[in-house]
Order: C-alpha cells, then structure tokens, then sequence
C-alpha cells in the first residue's frame, strides 16, 4: 500500500464498499456524537467522511488533533446509512471507519478558519494566503483561473498562434505608467526595467518574421491598486499578428475569447464570435459616457443640448451658449418611486463632486421636478417626446463641458440602471470600441500629445498626418470591453519609420529625441518590417469576470494589498548594507512630516 494514499478524498464511491483503503488530507470539520466522531477529511480533491469509534487509537489522536492538522488514514470503506447518504458529495454514499491514523503535519490554532464561508478583513486573509487558498471558493477561483489559462493556450496554438517567451529585465520606458526599477550590480548607476507590457519584444518578433505570436505574459506597473487590477502585476494574453487589418485582429482573437467564455460560462449567455458590436469611440462616449460601456444596461444617452439653445432655461441655456453640452436619458418606469429616488440620485451626483443630477420624475403622463418646472410645459412636451418617455418613466440630465457632462451621464446611467434592477445578471456582453483618436490637447500642458498609444498607425497614414487638424486624426486603436470591464486594448502598428516620425512631431518630440528613447523600436524599423498587430486581454480580469468576483484579488494566488506590499513575504523589505554596496546605492530617507 503507498505510504500516503491509495485514493484521493474525491475517489471512493459505493463500488469500494469493503476495500482496504489509506487516505491523506487536512482535518477540515469535526463532529463528535458521544460514542462516535466524524471527521470530514479534505485534499486537493474533495472530502471523504471518516469515522472513529471512542476508545480506538485512531479516535484519541483524531479527537485530540486540531482543524487543520495533516493526517494519513487508513481503514476499510463502508457504506453509509441511508438516511446520512450525502447527496451533496461524490463520496456522498460512503464512509471510511478509521483503523490507524497517523499526525503528518499538526496545525496550531488558526488565526482564521478554513471550514465556512466567513468574511475576514484582508490583512488577515492575505498574511495568511496560505490558509485562504484552502477555503472551498478560493481554492475553486484558483482552479478556474489554471483552466481558462489552459483553455487560452489551446485556443491560440489550433489558430498557428506559436508560443514564445520575451525578457523580464528589459529597458526603462519613458512612455506609458511607473517603471520597476532593478539596479545593475556590474553597471554602476544603471537600471534594468520591469517591463510594463511586452510590446516592443512582441512587434519585434513580427520584424524577426514569426508572424503569429501569443504569450500568457507577466506585466509590471508600479499603480495604485484598483478593483480590477492588482497592484505591482498582472498577467495578459498577449498577441500579435503579421500582414494583418483590423478586421483580422478580431477574427483571430473573437472565437478565442467567445469560446473561453461559453466553455465556463455556466449557464450564462456570450456574445457569440463574429457578432461583437463595433462602436466607434465617439459614440461610446456619446450613447454610454464610457469608452468601456456594459451593453447589458439598456439606458440609451442622449445628446439634447438642442433643446435648450435659445430656451430661457437661465442655467443650460448660459451651458450650451459658451459651447457646453446637456446629456440625458431615460430611466424606465423610475416614476413609480417616490420623489426621494431622484433626490437620492441627485445627492449621490454631488458626493462624487460633480455639479448635480437634473430630473424630470413622471407620474401617470404628468411630469414634475426641477428641469420640468424650469424648461415650461411646451418645451418639456417637446423634449419628453423626443425622448420617447413613457408615463412612468424618469429623466436624468447632466450639463457642462462635453467631457464633464458625458462622464456624469455615463455613471449616472450605471447608478440609474443598478439601482432600477435593469442589468442582466445573466449575460456575458462584448463589443470593440474603434476609432480612437489619435491626439489630444493636453490642457496643462497647452500642447498636442498622443490620446493613447504612440505607436498606433493613424488612420490614413501620411497623408492624414500632413493634411488633416491632428485633432481629426483617427487611429487603428482599439479596446475590447466585456460586461463594462476594458478586457484589452490593441492597435494596428505604425510599422513605417516616416510615419512614425511625422506623428511624434506632431506630439513635439524631435527626430533625436525619438532616435534616442525609442531606439530599439525605430532601429528594428529601417530593416524591413510587415504590416502588423495585436491585442493583450486581461487574464486576471477575464477570470474575475468568469468567477463573478468584484475583486481582483480573489482570483490572484498572492496578490499584494492596497498599498503594494505582500503581507505574507513582508515585501517589499530592507535590504543589507552589503546588498546596498554591491549595487552601488545608498538608501535616502524621505524627511519625516512634523
């Protein structure tokens, strides 16, 4: 017999009933009925139910060992009593009466428990990760997350998609987040850079002439935490393609992330591949005040600044005379509720530092509220119809500056629709956003930089960059979103050394300057390159999705906390004065507050 286990606690069905066996896991749950103690007995697997009679050996270290503790069971399989079968568990219909057991690994007192579903704060959790893993949802979205990995590999490699690796320890970028820094020990006063992302190793590749490439890649952003990103790293799909258009980006990377989906998705609908919305960047922001919308809320944003041009409305008439904008939309039957929703609403709009929410709230075809009483009778007759309002239907409305009101309207929309129950729970929704912008005016900086990524190829190349207001320019960029989460951005590349120089002057950078800090990239360039792209979804976040977790923390193994430290590893950590020495650096504290 093997020293540990002859079957895993998941193994033994009603067919075993009789067999000698020898089972190993942690001692998960106890319950002790007088002359009787049952022991839930769990691996990797899944539980086996032991049972130990007083007076035996078996029953004295089994009554006596903690939760947790690590133990090796031996004994024969027996079949339950009907009335105590476990339908709830594969091994449900059996049980194993101990004959030996023998202490592998004796757990002290825990400082929170594994058996359960308790909520613990975080410090707790992640300080003790090791512990967390062994809950039955952790443990779950763990696995979850190996398979979908799993599943995108295969993907990808049946579509000629080839595997490669690209360098951790790279240069230091001047674009884009916050770099890590790693000293050099044999280049004094030099750094080595986490990389961000891999994408200049990636569009080199496409030069070497590889043409379809795709990683499972660790990425490094020195960010704030946030719910949909893990402070420190993350992991992407990444990928990249040659001799392709946009459209062939999405053909490749739409069944791959349609199939990931429907093959976990439990239940729950998918967009199905090919049929991914396309909306262009104006009209995401337009319809949905987002470049990352959830198409499962139904609420439509309307631009109806028209309306009060020349109104008499004191307040949107001032907004839209100095070029301002009034966004707003429908809220399906939010009339039914009592004034204090809309008053609710407009309340939450000033505790998120905006202005104010404007309503009009209907009852029975009757409308009231602010905007209502402000606008008249015949303009908001005009503006209700328009609209298409319902009689039980509400209007929110948000004015400023175009950016200011579409972002307003855009939360606003997702506050209205969650608290009026209208997104589907059930339902998995992608769409592209397309069409970017290529520049931006930089306020602060009173000058035309790049909205997004700089090595983007423009939307009619040369001549656009030549002719065209930089401001009109459009880019070969675009974003995958799913559900409301920006799952990846992606771009068709500037693959042309004159292009790429045209469009860095625009954005005030000089032929040296580009020469000198993205070296690499224009050198590799001059030597022949193919017409190229790519795209790198989100792992951590497509598992979060899949998982239906609101954090991503809950499908990382060892995720940092909120402020980038790894609480179980005490990282980051004081280093020796040796360690200092060999990498030439000395240490300068920031001047102590007070």
């Amino acid at each position: 017999m093997h020293a540990y286990r002859t079957h895993n606690c998941s193994q033994l069905r009603s067919s075993d009933v009789g067999t000698e066996v020898r089972l190993s896991g942690w001692i998960h749950r106890k319950r002790d009925h007088g002359n009787l103690l049952f022991v839930d007995l769990r691996d990797h697997f899944g539980l086996t139910q032991i049972v130990s009679e007083t007076g035996s050996e078996a029953f004295k270290l089994l009554d006596s060992a903690r939760i947790e503790s690590v133990v090796t069971v031996t004994g024969k399989t027996v079949a339950r009593d009907d009335e105590t079968v476990n339908a709830n568990l594969p091994t449900g219909e059996v049980e194993v009466v101990a004959e030996t057991v023998f202490m592998q690994g004796p757990a002290e007192e825990l400082p929170m428990p594994v058996f359960g579903d308790q909520e613990y704060p975080e410090d707790i959790r992640l300080r003790y990760r090791f512990l967390d893993l062994r809950r039955e949802k952790v443990h779950a979205n763990m696995m979850l997350r190996s398979e979908v990995i799993a599943s995108i590999r295969r993907r990808m490699v049946d579509q000629g998609f080839t595997e490669f690796q690209t360098p951790i320890l790279t240069a230091s970028s001047p674009e884009g987040a916050r770099d890590y820094l790693v000293p050099s020990r044999v280049h004094p006063g030099k750094f080595y850079a986490l990389p961000q992302a891999p994408q200049m190793f990636k569009q080199m590749l496409m030069v070497a002439g590889f043409d379809r490439y795709f990683q499972i890649a660790p990425c490094f952003r020195d960010e704030d935490a946030r719910a949909d990103r893990s402070p420190g790293e993350f992991y992407q799909l990444d990928l990249e393609m040659s001799f392709v258009t946009q459209d062939d980006v999405f053909a490749a990377l739409e069944p791959v992330l349609a199939g990931v989906f429907e093959e976990f998705a439990n239940g729950r609908s998918v967009t199905p591949a090919g049929e991914f919305p396309r909306i262009p960047y104006k009209e995401a922001m337009l319809k949905y005040g987002s470049d990352k919308p959830d198409l499962r809320n139904p609420i439509i944003i309307r631009d109806v600044s028209d309306h009060f041009k020349g109104s008499g409305f004191g307040l949107f008439d001032k907004i839209t005379a100095s070029g301002g904008t009034v966004r707003a939309f429908v809220a399906p039957e939010a009339g039914k509720n009592s004034r204090k929703f809309f008053d609710d609403m407009n309340n939450w709009a000033r505790g998120e530092g905006f202005a104010g929410l404007g309503y009009i709230n209907m009852k029975d075809g009757a409308a009231g509220g602010p905007i209502a009483k402000n606008h008249g009778e015949e303009g908001t007759a005009k503006l209700l119809a328009d609209l298409g309002c319902g009689p039980d239907d509400g209007v929110f409305f948000a004015a400023g500056k175009e950016a200011e009101a579409a972002r307003l309207a855009g939360v606003a929309r997702t506050r209205a629709a969650e608290k009026l129950d209208l997104i589907k729970d059930d339902e998995f929704r992608f769409c592209w956003i397309v069409d970017f912008p290529m520049f931006e005016y930089d306020e602060e900086l009173k000058k035309v930089d790049f909205s997004h990524n700089p090595f983007s190829m423009p939307q009619g190349e040369m001549e656009a960059l030549e002719t065209k207001d930089p401001l009109d320019i459009l880019a070969w960029q675009y974003d995958i979103v799913c559900n409301g989460v920006e799952l990846s951005s992606g771009a068709i590349r500037n693959h042309r050394p004159d292009i790429m120089y045209k469009a860095f002057e625009i954005a005030g950078y000089t032929k040296d300057q580009v020469d000198s800090e993205f070296s690499g990239m224009i050198n590799a360039l001059k030597y022949g390159a193919p017409p190229h792209g790519g795209s790198a979804p989100g792992v951590d976040r497509i598992v979060m999705l899949l998982a239906d977790e609101p954090n991503i923390r809950e499908v990382v193994a060892f995720p940092m906390n909120q402020k980038a430290e790894d609480l179980m590893m005490s990282a980051p950590s004081g280093v020796s004065p040796r360690q200092l020495r060999e990498l030439h650096i000395r240490v300068v504290e920031p001047p102590k507050e007070g």
